[in-house]
């Protein structure tokens, strides 16, 4: 059990709350003409954006005085929970389908996703699963392959709504908490060469896929169809400059991007605050990364570090992606911003997740 607890990670929270506000602001920013023209309520989406962060910031600060070791007694039940949600968001009647997806639970704007939760519940499942078998991690049958196994479990049943962006994401941060428990290179080698096969099968399984991926390397070979997204965020980026063309003054928004509060937020954003402000949000999460490293490495125990890995590792490959996406360096797939992003299950998960990794930081000698 960790012991002497101190106060949490001060700086950890400004940067926290400081891409809360800059979030909050770029979604009303982006998504007040979309929301006046469909809802006649230009606050429309950043009321509830505003709404779920308030939940979040509760989560977080009631998660943040939990004992971290509370997530390692519950972390087989979370993971058997997010299992049920899984199989129930599939069953017509009960999951609500959204951009051709079967990913969301409830009513409205008042849905879960549950492969959002799968997410932390997963960080918390190997983290356990690393700290108490380490010793083992080597071994491909005894440590490797039972975790991930139940990683690429979850992995399948995420593809059957079918969320390639959330199901990455859990891979990525799987990958990355067991490769720092000491899993051997040559084992990745070879999965990395059998999971290459698996997507390019997942690829040419649906053809909406394939487009992706051609419109990736030219856009402009489909520029009304596959290729519009990109091209119309690469418009919304250029013409921002170094200083951008001013808060609130983005073109792009007026029905170019399709609902810009949401996975191309980046693109609006570097288009009304130009490269600095772009520069500025990189450099928050940076710095947010540099604070979850240093927790990381200071925690008392294993499970501690590894709980810690994990929501640094998620945080990170979700804001490659999703900026990858956005500039024109990655196929377009489904993914938020952390922090800045429109949507209620991705919000209140990051805040949860920072809600553990302050917890962390309160037994963290750093």
């Amino acid at each position: 059990m960790p012991t002497k607890k101190t106060t949490p990670d001060i700086i950890l929270i400004i940067i926290t709350f400081t891409l809360l506000a800059i979030g909050l602001i770029m979604v009303y920013s982006a998504s007040a003409i979309w929301a006046d023209y469909k809802f006649d309520d230009s606050f429309f989406f950043a009321k509830r954006q505003m709404l779920f962060a308030g939940v979040g910031i509760v989560a977080m600060f009631f998660i943040m005085n939990v004992d971290y070791w509370t997530w390692r007694t519950y972390a087989k039940v979370m993971v058997i929970v997010c299992f049920v949600l899984l199989v129930l968001v599939l069953i017509p009647g009960i999951g609500n389908v959204r951009n051709g997806s079967r990913s969301w639970i409830g009513v409205g704007a008042f849905s879960i996703q549950p492969s959002e939760f799968m997410k932390i519940a997963m960080i918390a499942f190997l983290a356990k699963f690393l700290s108490d078998n380490q010793k083992n991690i080597t071994s491909f049958k005894r440590g490797l392959l039972p975790a991930l196994g139940i990683v690429f479990l979850a992995f399948g049943m995420i593809m059957m709504q079918p969320d390639l962006g959330t199901g990455t994401v859990m891979v990525g941060t799987s990958v990355v908490m067991i490769f720092i428990a000491g899993a051997r290179i040559r084992h990745f080698v070879i999965l990395g060469l059998i999971g290459l096969a698996g997507f390019v099968g997942l690829v040419a399984s649906a053809p909406y896929r394939m487009k992706r991926i051609t419109s990736f390397l030219d856009p402009w070979s489909d520029p009304l169809g596959s290729g519009f997204q990109i091209i119309q965020s690469l418009y919304a980026i250029g013409p921002g400059g170094l200083f951008g063309l001013g808060l609130g003054e983005s073109r792009q928004k007026f029905f170019y991007l399709p609902e810009p509060q949401t996975d191309f937020i980046f693109a609006i954003l570097s288009e009304e605050l130009g490269f600095i402000g772009g520069s500025l949000i990189l450099l928050l999460f940076a710095l947010l990364l540099w604070r979850g490293i240093r927790i990381s490495l200071g925690a008392q125990d294993l499970f501690g570090s590894f709980l810690a890995v994990g929501i640094i590792a998620m945080v990170a490959i979700q804001v490659m992606i999703n900026i990858g996406v956005v500039s024109g360096l990655m196929p377009v797939t489904g993914i938020t911003l952390p922090f800045l992003s429109y949507g209620g299950s991705s919000l209140t998960l990051m805040l949860i997740a920072i809600g553990i990794l302050l917890n962390v930081s309160r037994y963290s000698r750093y």
